[in-house]
């Protein structure tokens, strides 16, 4: 296992700054998942720890030693890249084993750890075929196996499951995990994919423009995200976000902006008059069809029934439709164009500030 310790590092493309001072540090057998947009630097920071791409400033430290100038082989850290780059003239043993080859290990200790990760990973059945005839899923197996059989102290895994397909991507993602639990060693997995994000990390990395915005477990990224861009990001559907003014009325905190207008809970009475922008999740809005109370009333625009769930699209004066979840298809059968009443779960509201950072709590 490795501790790796970035500080002040920065890469530069000529005058594009892709990554910009990042301070962190990864103990030993974490799971990081850094996420973010395509653009954002994740990939870039990823492959300057690899290194394969050299920082234009700052140190990679890993269990305290600077590693800059060490070429990625003498680094101990095994990739998994986007692509399977398999070798396809050799068969799947011999890709798995190649790494070993490359190392001068003995035949006989070469089939007994390429047999060995095979198991691990559940493609013992594929190590005479060649890479063309394995699917997709097989064949990032295989990419996993090769690396796993060096034994590094950290794996580093750039969008592995990025070309696959719904079904497999969730089988991996359990693999991943479940490789995880049984090596005990360090993962840094970058993806683009929130919901990845979310199953996986022991910490996530939000990245946006190449800094890291928010730090934390999955649950506190989901619930507390530290501002916008991360409420926003996080979330299928996303978070609903609503621009309009805090206002003080009568010794009172309310939200408006047409047509809602909502008294805040006092947790925010500390909170500057002014613009500010409210954020919802789906799951904690209220569907009320044939009553006559809610925070906010609103025409729905599109119903989607998802068999488990149904979304609910409303009309609403935002950037996008407001949306709510409701549970099975109790809420299928409302009209589009029907006004229906919500309520929003005073406990599970969100207010940014006109800078778009979350407004604490007061205690």
């Amino acid at each position: 296992m490795a501790r790796i310790e970035l500080v002040n590092l920065e890469k530069s493309f000529g005058f594009v700054k892709a990554v910009k001072g990042l301070n962190f540090t990864i103990e030993d057998g974490e799971f990081i998942v850094f996420v973010g947009p395509s653009g954002c630097g994740k990939t870039t920071t990823l492959r300057m720890i690899a290194g394969f791409e050299d920082p234009t400033g700052g140190e990679i430290r890993i269990d305290g030693r600077v590693v800059n100038d060490l070429e990625p082989r003498d680094r101990g850290l095994g990739m998994v890249f986007q692509s399977h780059a398999l070798f396809p003239h050799k068969n799947v043993a011999q890709n798995i084993e190649f790494g070993l080859r490359m190392k001068d290990v003995p035949a006989a200790e070469r089939v007994k750890r390429v047999r060995e990760v095979a198991q691990m990973v559940r493609i013992e059945h594929l190590l005479e075929k060649m890479p063309a005839q394995c699917s997709g899923g097989e064949s990032q197996r295989v990419a996993l196996a090769r690396t796993l059989v060096t034994n590094p102290s950290t794996f580093l895994l750039d969008e592995p499951l990025s070309s696959l397909d719904a079904k497999l991507r969730r089988e991996l993602r359990a693999e991943c995990d479940r490789l995880h639990q049984v090596l005990k060693h360090t993962f840094i997995f970058v993806t683009h994919d929130q919901e990845e994000a979310m199953t996986l990390a022991d910490r996530i990395f939000v990245m946006h423009a190449g800094e890291i915005v928010q730090v934390g477990s999955p649950m506190e990224i989901y619930s507390q995200p530290a501002n916008r861009f991360v409420a926003d990001f996080f979330g299928s559907p996303s978070m609903n976000l609503v621009n309009g003014e805090i206002v003080h009325d009568n010794g009172a905190l309310r939200f408006r902006a047409a047509p809602f207008d909502i008294a805040l809970p006092d947790r925010f009475k500390s909170a500057a008059p002014g613009k500010g922008t409210l954020g919802i999740r789906p799951e904690s809005v209220s569907v009320a069809a044939g009553v006559s109370k809610g925070d906010v009333e609103l025409p729905v625009r599109l119903v989607e029934p998802l068999g488990k769930d149904t979304l609910l699209y409303f009309e609403a004066d935002t950037d996008r439709p407001f949306v709510a979840v409701t549970e099975g298809f109790d809420m299928a059968h409302v009209n589009v164009g029907e006004r229906v009443p919500l309520s929003l779960d005073p406990r599970r509201i969100q207010l940014f500030d006109a800078t778009g950072q979350r407004v604490e709590a007061s205690a």
